[in-house]
């Protein structure tokens, strides 16, 4: 796997233990944003250096 992109993997036993902080609901990974997805927030919280940032003030607001 090369490529101008360096985002270091997401464990998905740590995927399985986080939640939204916004409505403590599942989140889901997306590897082309490098976010974790809250579709029922419609936030999306970056990745940074490995560790997910799950502050709501971070968060990327989803589109529509």
């Amino acid at each position: 796997m090369s490529g101008a992109h360096t985002h270091a993997p997401l464990d998905p036993r740590l995927l399985s233990l986080l939640v939204c902080p916004v409505t403590k609901g599942p989140l889901t990974y997306n590897a082309e944003t490098n976010e974790l997805v809250s579709q029922q927030a419609g936030l999306a919280f970056p990745i940074r250096d490995g560790i997910p940032v799950m502050l709501p003030e971070e968060a990327r607001h989803l589109e529509g």
